[in-house]
Formats: structure tokens, C-alpha cells, sequence
């Protein structure tokens, strides 16, 4: 592991440091803060973020005695951009996570996840629970639930999925005078437009300007559409409750949902049923905040995540 070294540049508070690690064969960058003897939590962004998205949670997080850890997911900013789709497989993502846990020295974290890192968030921990002490999911629909019951409202709210799967055209859309789209992707779907200033933005833009990050972001979306969707379509993923269904994976971690109810993207309807998928479920809505909730009502998911997570230390669950 590379020593971290504070950037100014975009550093958002003299706290937090940047540093690079390989796990899995690729080379992540993240952000640091808090005491490095504090439990971990690790912070996943989602599509088309990195780890700024949780610039008003790391603060609060560290001054609490957490070790945050934000990476850039691969693909992202500054972190590696591997090709293939293969790469970029809900079975590499997981993967990532959880040696980033055990590389950084610690058996378990508690995770913080938003959109694609709350994909990867719930995937990791069914699949790997021994890895993840505790859940926090932000507008992230369980993956396996999600293709299950898809329903024509939720197909509709997603198009751009099918979008993503053209050639060339969707990447050339994002990249565009340096990704002036992204300012669209954000103020058209959010609740409160103001709650990403004219500095964010460019950060955003500077971010997923640089080399490959489109391609890889939409990667992600087209390795999951010719993994799991095909899946679906021919029966190997029949709906909750036909009796030919394999066993459902169960999330057995005390998880946390928070859901902005304005998400444009994501019906509220993927909060329904959850307890189908997890055994200890704790669900909070938000309903004057979007997709964006993290960026929208910062204070309110901090204290939520603070608030569960402590519950962990007290032994409530």
C-alpha cells in the first residue's frame, strides 16, 4: 500500500488523505479519514459519482471515531479502468470490497452505499457476509429483487439501461465538452437542484472527463444487462414464489434503507418486499428528497447512519 498524501486540489477538508491500494488485481484510489484505529466504514458511490459523493458524510463519520474509506469503485476518477465487461461483473465488484476490507487490516466494515455501490453493497453482503458488520443503502434496489419482480413502471424508469447497451452513442453523449451532460444528469433528477453548486458540478465533470471513465461506467450497466436480464428472460430467474424458484440469497446483516421518494429512476415500490431478501430490516423514507438524498438532506442520512450504526456498538441487534 502507497503512503497516503494529502491533495489540496480536492481535498475537502485537511482531514482526509488520498492513497492507492490493489485489491483484486486492480489498483483502487480513496480517501481517508479518521482515527486509523476506529471501526471501518467504507463508502460505495454510485453512477456517475466517486468518492466526493460523500463529501458531506466523511467529515461527520471520522469526528465520530469511524475510519472511513472512500474509494473510487474501479473504473472511476482515479482509479484503474480494467476492459472487458467481464471486469466490471457484480462477481469482480463484490470482490473488491471485500479484500479492500481485509487489506486495510480489518475483518469486518460496516459499508455506506448509494445507486451502483449500493448494487455491489448488497451483493457483497449476501454473498460474503462475513466481510460486512453492517449495512447502510442508499436508493440502491437489492439486485436479485430487482430483476425478479420487474415490473413495466420500474422498465420504464429505467430506458436508460437499455440506452447504455447501444454502441458508441451513449459514450460520446457523456463525454462531450468535457461531460457537460453531467450537470443535466444531476439538476434534472433532483429534488432540490441547489444542493449541487456550480463547484460540484465541475468536479463531476473533471472526474468523468478523464480517460475511460465513461466507458467503464457504462460497463457496469452493460455487464449486468447480458448477466443477469438474460438470466430472467429464459427462467433461471423465475418470480418470488414459483415453486421452481432457486433459494432466494438473504441478506443476514442488520441492514438500513434510506430512500428519497422523488428518484425518478428508482420506484419506491423496490423498498416493498425487502424483508423477503433480508432478515433484519430497518427502512426510512425521505419524501422530499430524490435520488440524491446524500447530497439533498446530508444532515438527516449522517445522523440515520450514525444512529444505526451505533445501535450495532449497543447490541440492539
Amino acid at each position: 500500500m502507497k503512503p497516503e498524501k494529502p491533495e489540496s486540489k480536492d481535498t475537502i477538508d485537511d482531514r482526509i488523505s488520498h492513497g492507492e491500494m490493489i485489491v483484486n488485481d486492480v489498483r483502487l484510489h480513496y480517501v481517508s479519514a479518521g482515527p486509523s484505529n476506529g471501526d471501518l466504514v467504507v463508502c460505495l458511490h454510485g453512477f456517475p459519482e466517486f468518492w466526493y459523493a460523500w463529501r458531506h458524510q466523511i467529515p461527520a463519520l471520522a469526528d465520530a471515531g469511524y475510519r472511513v474509506i472512500a474509494p473510487d469503485m474501479r473504473g472511476y476518477n482515479r482509479s484503474e479502468k480494467p476492459h472487458g465487461l467481464e471486469a466490471y461483473r457484480l462477481e469482480e465488484l463484490t470482490e473488491d470490497v471485500s479484500e479492500l476490507i481485509t487489506e486495510l487490516g480489518y475483518e469486518q466494515g460496516y459499508l455506506v452505499a448509494h445507486d451502483w455501490g449500493g448494487l455491489v453493497a448488497w451483493a457483497t453482503a449476501y454473498s460474503k457476509p462475513e466481510v460486512v458488520r453492517a449495512l447502510t443503502v442508499l436508493n440502491a434496489p437489492h439486485p436479485v429483487k430487482y430483476v425478479r419482480e420487474l415490473s413495466l413502471e420500474q422498465c420504464l424508469r429505467s430506458w436508460y439501461v437499455l440506452w447504455f447497451q447501444v454502441p458508441w452513442i451513449p459514450n460520446r453523449f457523456l463525454t462531450m465538452k468535457n461531460s457537460a451532460a453531467l450537470e443535466s444528469v444531476f439538476s434534472d433528477s433532483a429534488a432540490d437542484p441547489a444542493a449541487f453548486t456550480d463547484r460540484d458540478i465541475e468536479r463531476y465533470r473533471r472526474a468523468f472527463s478523464r480517460p475511460g471513465v465513461a466507458k467503464s461506467a457504462l460497463a457496469y450497466y452493460r455487464a449486468l444487462f447480458r448477466g443477469w436480464f438474460p438470466q430472467r428472460a429464459v427462467g433461471r430467474l423465475p418470480l418470488v414464489g414459483d415453486r421452481l424458484a432457486p433459494p432466494v440469497p438473504r441478506v443476514t446483516t442488520p441492514t438500513q434503507v434510506l430512500w428519497g421518494e422523488q428518484d425518478t429512476a428508482l420506484a419506491v415500490e423496490q423498498t416493498v418486499g425487502l424483508e423477503r431478501y433480508v432478515d433484519d430490516l430497518t427502512v426510512r423514507r425521505f419524501p422530499d428528497a430524490s435520488h440524491w438524498l446524500h447530497i439533498e438532506r446530508p444532515d438527516a442520512v449522517t445522523e440515520s447512519i450514525l444512529e444505526f450504526f451505533s445501535d450495532q456498538h449497543d447490541g440492539r441487534y
